[in-house]
């Protein structure tokens, strides 16, 4: 291969150090639709996994599902039809000789004690409330999974990108050392460091593949796609700002996880109720008609109740136990709330790392990766430095820059737990 002259190799360099730093179009890499064709929005990825996705899908059939239990949990128990046969001197047939004797249909019909039939209904009332904060808390789950998914292919999309002008970069270097090692001016070890740092850059790239490949299926998986359809190049993510602290009281008034449990205490006390009205009688009443064939039918008409004469050993322990059950679902919702104080203290302190480290990154450690792998460069190519500084402080650069991405996609990352924590209370710019 012909070498290129120091000058051509320097000013290449050169150019090639500033375009880096405004940003290189990556080339294609396996799991990207073609170049130029960028990825969705976030936002319509998840409006689509929140209409698409099979969990969520199954949990809202259920909460229709407990909708529909709600009338049949306080309707009246099926009547009793009978036939019943009086014969006074059975087996011989007097119906219509005897007038003891009758045939007739008979009908009962039990009756809860009054106040059971709304408590029951009460009770499947709260189970939809339950349902219902179950489906929300997925809601945001899903959301908060495709937009953490996205963040994490824009960080591999970015590093790609910068492997892709670093690859170009080392190239520059190399046919700079292979000049020098030509011209008598150094030895060979410059060369082979170099095409040693090509083939873990291919490495790494090969990684990137892959990585990627897992996380674009897992969003398939969200978004209820076959893999046929390739994620775009994800070139950029919303700009965010989370609400006004104090997030732990936010977090508390709008946390999934808290709903669910005050709706699950709120089921546990209709529960009591129905225990404790189960400690009542029931009622039944009945009514009969008797054919006495040439005889006037008779009518007979019944009213009756249960007795729990073993309410100790079967109503009172399912009282107690419902009572026991209340208690446990308070103390949940005690715990659910300082879980969601202690997640909105861990994600503040997730957003503020990551601002800081982006503001750290983007204001001195990138300029400062630049400035060094150039000024690194110009001793190498002045014969005042040595390869190994050169390909260090490259290393350095191409970190800076694959940190950044990294660092903004945290960043995103936090916000988009929040909203999960907090529902709709944060914003983008």
């Amino acid at each position: 291969m012909k070498q290129l002259p120091f000058a051509v190799s320097f000013c290449m360099f050169s150019l090639l150090i500033q375009s880096a730093r405004a940003g290189v179009p990556p080339a294609p890499s396996p799991g990207v639709s073609g170049g130029a064709v960028p990825a969705p929005p976030v936002e319509e990825l998840v409006a689509e996994a929140l209409a698409r996705t099979p969990s969520l899908a199954a949990m809202r059939a259920r909460l229709a599902a407990a909708r529909e239990l709600i009338a049949p949990a306080g309707a009246l128990p099926d009547p009793m039809v009978e036939i019943v046969l009086q014969d006074m001197s059975f087996p011989k047939w007097t119906v219509g000789s005897d007038q003891m004797s009758m045939i007739g249909p008979e009908v009962r019909q039990d009756l809860p004690w009054p106040g059971k039939r709304e408590a029951r209904r009460a009770v499947a009332r709260a189970a939809v409330a339950s349902r219902g904060a179950d489906v929300e808390q997925l809601r945001r789950q899903v959301a908060m999974q495709v937009r953490t998914l996205y963040a994490r292919v824009f960080a591999l999309d970015r590093e790609r990108e910068y492997l892709g002008a670093a690859r170009e970069m080392l190239d520059m270097l190399a046919a700079t050392a292979a000049s020098r090692y030509s011209a008598g001016e150094d030895n060979q070890e410059p060369v082979l460091k170099a095409q040693l740092e090509a083939s873990r850059l291919g490495e790494r790239t090969d990684d990137l593949a892959a990585e990627r490949a897992t996380l674009v299926a897992a969003l398939d998986r969200l978004l209820d796609r076959d893999g046929s359809e390739p994620l775009g190049e994800v070139a950029s993510l919303p700009s965010v700002a989370p609400p006004a602290p104090p997030w732990d009281e936010l977090a508390i008034a709008h946390s999934p996880e808290v709903a669910v449990r005050q709706a699950e205490v709120a089921a546990a006390e209709r529960r009591v109720t129905m225990a404790r009205l189960d400690l009542k009688p029931d009622l039944t009443t009945g009514a009969a008609v008797g054919l006495r064939g040439g005889f006037d039918p008779s009518v007979t008409l019944s009213f009756g109740m249960t007795l729990p004469l073993w309410r100790k050993e079967k109503q009172a322990p399912l009282a107690r136990a419902a009572d026991l059950e209340t208690e446990a679902a308070r103390a949940d919702l005690a715990d659910a709330k300082a879980q969601a104080r202690a997640e909105a203290g861990r994600v503040a302190a997730e957003w503020d790392r990551a601002g800081r480290q982006v503001e750290r990154y983007r204001q001195a450690i990138v300029p400062q990766s630049s400035a060094t792998v150039d000024a690194a460069r110009a001793a190498y190519l002045t014969g005042r430095g040595d390869f190994l500084t050169v390909v260090d402080d490259f290393d350095r650069w191409l970190d800076a820059r694959v940190q950044l991405a990294a660092r903004e996609a945290d960043r995103y990352s936090a916000w988009a737990q929040f909203q999960a924590l907090a529902g709709g209370t944060g914003k983008e710019n």
